[in-house]
């Protein structure tokens, strides 16, 4: 995907997380784009490693400050003891609007993930999306091994929880 067209379908995934009731800070866009990319058919161009709150892209974070330094997005603070909302401006319904073919494209993937992200906390999706990160790195692996490795990974993560995501995972895995 060439750079205007993903930034057009970041600005289309901002939009529907923010629509779906979703805090829709970078940690939404982060841990949303990862499963994007691993679940569905987006093909984001940015490289996820294993970091503080599960997985995380670099480049993203980057991206996403030049949409906010470009106005494509806004970043602002409606509750301080939060981390900043990312919300699409009018110039970045203007830029999905302009590659409209592409945002159809991924239309369905965007909703989805939209939904399925909608309520989630930076705790849930940390959970979630590192337990796509030991699937992905152990396809064969029964739930119990790779929620025990979410737990050795993420200690902090109680083995319950873990066996919850890795399970949601695989649901998720199976939908069309």
């Amino acid at each position: 995907m060439n750079k205007q067209v993903q930034d057009a379908v970041l600005v289309g995934l901002i939009d529907r997380l923010g629509s779906s009731g979703s805090w829709s800070g970078e940690t939404h866009v982060q841990k949303a784009a990862y499963l994007l990319t691993q679940l569905r058919d987006v093909d984001f161009d940015f490289r996820f490693i294993l970091y503080k709150h599960g997985p995380f892209s670099f480049e993203l974070r980057d991206e996403l400050s030049e949409l906010v330094d470009d106005g494509f997005i806004d970043r602002f603070t409606p509750n301080p003891r939060y981390g900043p909302k990312l919300s699409a401006t009018d110039v970045g319904k203007s830029l999905e609007a302009t590659f409209s073919k592409a945002i159809r494209r991924y239309e369905e993937s965007l909703d989805w993930i939209a939904e399925k992200l909608s309520d989630r906390n930076v705790k849930d999706l940390e959970r979630l999306a590192t337990a796509m990160w030991v699937t992905k790195k152990n396809p064969g692996a029964d739930v119990g091994s790779r929620a025990t490795e979410l737990t050795e990974v993420k200690p902090h993560i109680s083995l319950e929880s873990a066996i919850a995501s890795v399970e949601e995972i695989d649901t998720l895995r199976d939908q069309p």
